[in-house]
Formats: C-alpha cells, sequence, structure tokens
C-alpha cells in the first residue's frame, strides 16, 4: 500500500480533509498528516474538525512518498508561504506522482509553478489566478491532467477520492490537450484579424 502526504495549515476545509483522509485510510494506505510545523494543533475552518499535525515539511522528502493531498480553506494560502512547502509540491509533481488539490489549493498549484499548460478546475473565485499562470480551467467536478487532479468543491469529494485511488494503483491518465478552437477560429479571448478588403 502506498503512504500519501496530506499537507494542511490553519484553518482547512473540514471535509476535505476528513473524506480524502478516512478514504485513503480505509483503502489500507499510510496517511501522513505534515504541516509547516510538527505537532501543531490546526483547526478547520468550520470549526468541525481538529487535528494534531505530524512531521513537519522539514522533517519529510518526496521520495517518502507516493502522492500528496492538498484540501481547500483558508490552508493553501498559508501553506503557499512555506518556500519548504511549495518546493515539495513541485517535486512531487515532477517526479510524476499523484498531487491532487480541491477548492482553494489550486493557489498552492500556483505558487510552486505548475498550473502552466494544464487543464484544472477549482473553486471559481481562484479560476483567474489560475489562468494567469498558464493554466486552462474548467468548470468541471474532476479534472485528471497527468498526474495532476483538481476538483472544485466538497459536493465533488466522491470523484476526487475515486480520482486518488485510481492514480495509487498506477492508473494515471494521458496528459489533456489544451483545446485549440477550431480551425478559422480565433483563440478565446481574441479578436479575428480584421479584413484587409
Amino acid at each position: 500500500m502506498a503512504r500519501v502526504a496530506i499537507v494542511v495549515e490553519d484553518m482547512f476545509e473540514d471535509s476535505e480533509f476528513r473524506v480524502p483522509y478516512d478514504r485513503l485510510r480505509r483503502a489500507g494506505h499510510e496517511v501522513v498528516v505534515v504541516g509547516c510545523e510538527a505537532q501543531k494543533e490546526l483547526e478547520g475552518e468550520h470549526h468541525k474538525e481538529h487535528i494534531t499535525t505530524g512531521p513537519s515539511i522539514r522533517e519529510v522528502a518526496p521520495r517518502d512518498f507516493e502522492a500528496l493531498v492538498i484540501p481547500g480553506g483558508y490552508s493553501p494560502d498559508r501553506l503557499r508561504l512555506d518556500p519548504l512547502m511549495v518546493e515539495f509540491t513541485r517535486q512531487m509533481f515532477i517526479d510524476g506522482k499523484p498531487v491532487a488539490a480541491i477548492c482553494h489549493a489550486g493557489s498552492l498549484l500556483v505558487e510552486a509553478d505548475i498550473a502552466e499548460d494544464r487543464t484544472v478546475t477549482s473553486w471559481p473565485s481562484i479560476r483567474t489566478d489560475l489562468m494567469n499562470a498558464g493554466a486552462h480551467w474548467i468548470d468541471q467536478d474532476i479534472v485528471e491532467d497527468g498526474n495532476l487532479i483538481t476538483a472544485r468543491m466538497p459536493a465533488d469529494l466522491g470523484v476526487f477520492g475515486d480520482a486518488i485511488l485510481r492514480q495509487l494503483e498506477g492508473r494515471i491518465p494521458a496528459r489533456i490537450s489544451p483545446l485549440m478552437p477550431p480551425e478559422g477560429e480565433p483563440p478565446v479571448g481574441e479578436s479575428p484579424e480584421p479584413s484587409l478588403h
């Protein structure tokens, strides 16, 4: 079975931590809660979850894990301020391991510079941030672009968990080619060339 890191800071979205954590454990995987600090007590943004981190990001390395899960809420904005957390996320992605980000977690993907030319989804409020980082954003419950898994919100946790478990079995899909406009049509957001006639 795989060893999976879930990275969190204070004010994570409660269900986006709890549901993947429990589902991965039920499937027999080892789940390690990694924080910016070791043994730090954290509270979910809805005050339903109270957890304690295991090791700090300074005590782990990408080689220790087979996948990374990033819950949303306010947590990703705090995680993205830690250079080691950003580098850990980037290296997991570069190593071809599943990186699963839900809701606001896309902000950590932007900071890790791994959103460019990837097709992703997220909570709508960070759509522009992802697009400005070069991502192709779509409003869909789950998007798997190679080893990058993204989902929008707690309502998508079922398919989010399905995708993580599938990729841990080695079923990582092919990259999604950026959507190209039909022949003769301008790319989205660009005006057609003016006629010279």
